[in-house]
């Protein structure tokens, strides 16, 4: 079969270039209106549970603040991507018979996401699994290497037209690394699926090794289980070590198609679970990727646009932070009904897009963090204003 047409998606990127340019004041009026109402809710929900004497170990007094990674000093990055290092030159707490490629504290994380990927994506678990996924790694970066700070999110459509020059991408010392530098290559294939062809994503801007900022010179030990064209898969279904440098591949069409403002706004609007994760998510083998899919091969190259071991790129969990965020302020819009809303839709199954057929997501199921972190169940990480969690976004 052959690839989905390249020209045919560029032609989309360049019609949602002109559409968002049209009405981006009106949907940043109305993401901030949106917003507004979301932050009353939640002040509003702690002030009641207070009264009632609820939740008592969140209150308004403990409740700390996720903040997207550009509005960061440049010392509160740097403390950032300190921290990130110490992760990575800490040893691991997996053993050698379960992931001999697992090196570090922060291969910890990266191998406990390749043991669990077709468990945890297009799942009914995927969005409280990460969710508690990234408060894990924030906690091993503040109990275990002295960050300061909270886990930072990359607000995807504020630098769309532009991802590689963003504080995120850029290069400089405060950043999470720059873009690979240039190769000629072809974009990533996402496999067909049955009668559907394969769809051939564009190429970014990059493809090769990062060669400037703080991870110019990390080494990556995991993975991949997906290689791109031209990479060799790592051994032992990508728990075996395979030691390379971290390659990336950033532009702007997929941010600019699918992680704009009106993206954004839709996924805010959306009435139900289903709708909101068909249109976070995308929809498996096909060209509608969402915003998350999109964040994933916009950061690219390897590990990046490899599934199982994207964690593997420290860029991934500013891209979950961001995920992560959008999903409480959907809840906190209507939280009567969306803090036990976990099995609505094809995705709310045990298995990847119900494939096989399997039952519905329960809010009694464990969370399991292998042996990067504590595990924990579904029902705990539904609200991130309860619990231990106690944080929300700025």
């Amino acid at each position: 079969m052959k690839p989905f047409a390249l020209s045919l998606l560029v032609a989309l990127v360049s019609v949602a270039s002109a559409q968002e340019i049209d009405g981006t004041s009106q949907v940043l009026e109305l993401i901030a209106s949106l917003e507004a109402e979301v932050h009353a809710s939640w002040v509003d929900r702690l002030r009641e549970n207070r009264r009632s004497r609820r939740d008592a170990a969140c209150t308004i007094d403990k409740v700390v603040f996720r903040r997207e990674y550009g509005s960061l000093s440049q010392a509160e990055r740097l403390d950032y991507v300190n921290a990130v290092i110490c992760l990575q030159n800490k040893p691991a707490r997996t053993p050698s018979s379960v992931a001999p490629g697992a090196k570090s504290r922060f291969d910890d994380f990266v191998a406990t996401h390749i043991n669990q990927t077709r468990a945890i994506h297009f799942t009914g678990n995927f969005l409280p699994w990460h969710r508690w996924f990234v408060y894990q790694y924030e906690k091993a970066l503040r109990d275990e290497c002295g960050y300061q700070g909270y886990q930072p999110y990359w607000d995807w459509p504020k630098y769309a037209s532009s991802p590689e020059t963003s504080p995120i991408f850029n290069g400089d010392p405060y950043s999470l690394g720059g873009n690979g530098e240039f190769v000629p290559h072809n974009g990533p294939v996402i496999p067909p699926s049955g009668d559907l062809p394969p769809v051939m994503l564009p190429p970014g801007n990059g493809g090769g090794f990062v060669t400037t900022g703080p991870f110019a010179n990390m080494t990556v030990n995991l993975g991949p289980v997906i290689p791109l064209e031209g990479t060799t898969p790592g051994t032992l279904g990508g728990l075996g070590w395979n030691p390379r440098g971290l390659k990336r591949d950033i532009g702007p069409l997929l941010t600019t198609r699918y992680a704009n403002y009106t993206a954004i706004l839709n996924l805010l609007r959306a009435p139900t679970l289903g709708q909101y994760r068909i249109l976070s998510e995308g929809v498996p083998s096909t060209i509608e990727i969402g915003p998350h899919g999109a964040g994933h091969w916009t950061i690219g190259g390897d590990p990046g646009a490899d599934v199982f071991t994207s964690p593997g790129d420290p860029a991934f969990w500013v891209h979950h932070g961001m995920i992560d965020r959008m999903w409480i302020f959907w809840q906190y819009l209507d939280p009567r009904s969306r803090f036990s809303s976990v099995s609505d839709g094809n995705y709310g199954h045990i298995t990847w897009n119900n494939d096989p057929p399997s039952r519905k997501t329960q809010l009694d199921d464990v969370l399991d963090m292998g042996y990067a972190a504590e595990s924990t169940t579904i029902s705990e990480v539904m609200d991130t204003l309860s619990s231990e969690l106690c944080y929300f976004y700025l």
